[in-house]
């Protein structure tokens, strides 16, 4: 081969490589998670799982959004011993808060839009609050009765799921390209907690009192069409548990579904529309709450009882690690932190 071809060859074969080595540069992925009976968040790098940083943030740290820049994280102040919630907005990079507003009483897990301009916060006066994020400053209210608890963004951004325990037993859709407006709900058969989507919103998934395992929703009609549930395994028959946490793999070919008592993650394939089980696995301790890396190449479940985060790889659906966090770890958020 000639000096020509074999140069040529070569720096073809590293343009291969070239946007890896690029993405590595660019960012650091991290996992951040909420401590709700502390006053901290713990932040991990993803692969390594060393610990970065513990960030003081304020009492009882409950929910957690991030822009898809990377650069700002919300953080949800329940503060139990006062009567009003906070929203921080804190420098990824850093850790330092750029910003607090007051919100309403005890606010669980809030969600914003991927530019950040919205940030919805669901608070325990039966109403999510809307809050300029650019502005910072609480801009609207919409009231589910209720009690707010969980929301959910659709993948363009436009439009909010509001996902509020008790009475109302249905989702709340908002367009929030519309002034923030109600332009539908799906009614679920008991009492909703954690919500999951698809990526294309067609689907909309959720855990339910009453229900071990998850009912389907089509989002067009506003109506369930499946109702999913969990077997419990002989020996956690007599054992009464709920369901408290659910997550669709990014890509799509996995819903995971948390059973808090009974200590044990249901995976079901989601290729067929069947949602049949393919792994039950058991945890340490009593598990809330799950999320992904945007390669699906990791899963987290917050093992509240314990302490500690569960790291499961999604191929060998094993756990990995146990990353010791701080008291009560719940939410939890996949962050790519610009370098």
């Amino acid at each position: 081969m000639s000096i020509r071809r074999f140069t040529l060859a070569f720096l073809a074969a590293l343009s291969l490589f070239a946007p890896a080595f690029t993405l590595a540069a660019d960012f650091q992925r991290q996992l951040w998670v909420t401590n709700a009976y502390g006053d901290d968040v713990h932040v991990f790098e993803v692969g390594t799982w060393k610990l970065l940083k513990t960030i003081k943030v304020g009492p009882n740290p409950h929910g957690i959004s991030a822009t898809a820049d990377g650069k700002t994280v919300h953080i949800a102040l329940e503060n139990f011993g006062g009567k009003e919630g906070e929203l921080l907005w804190l420098d990824a990079v850093t850790g330092e808060t750029k910003g607090r507003v007051k919100v309403g009483p005890k606010p669980n897990e809030n969600e914003c839009t991927p530019d950040g301009k919205w940030i919805y916060v669901p608070c325990e006066d039966g109403q999510y609050w809307v809050v300029d994020g650019e502005h910072q400053k609480v801009a609207a209210k919409i009231d589910t009765g209720g009690r707010p608890h969980n929301t959910m963004i659709s993948a363009d951004g436009k439009r909010m799921y509001l996902s509020p325990m008790g009475a109302p037993k249905k989702v709340t859709i908002v367009d929030v390209t519309a002034g923030h407006k109600v332009i539908g709900e799906i009614p679920f058969d008991n009492s909703v907690r954690p919500p999951a989507i698809t990526k294309d919103e067609k689907l909309f998934f959720q855990n339910i009192d009453g229900l071990v395992g998850f009912q389907v929703a089509d989002i067009g009609s506003r109506k369930v069409i499946k109702t999913v549930a969990e077997k419990p395994d002989e020996d956690k028959k007599d054992v009464q548990t709920r369901s408290h946490g659910l997550c669709v793999r990014p890509d799509q070919k996995e819903i995971w579904s948390c059973n808090v008592e009974h200590e044990t993650l249901h995976i079901h394939e989601m290729t067929s529309g069947n949602y049949d089980e393919v792994k039950r696995l058991k945890m340490p301790g009593r598990i809330y709450w799950v999320t992904f890396t945007p390669d699906s190449k990791w899963g987290f479940v917050s093992v509240r009882s314990k302490q500690q985060v569960a790291v499961i790889d999604c191929q060998t659906k094993e756990i990995v690690k146990l990353l010791d966090a701080g008291k009560e770890p719940k939410r939890t958020q996949v962050i790519d932190v610009p370098k």
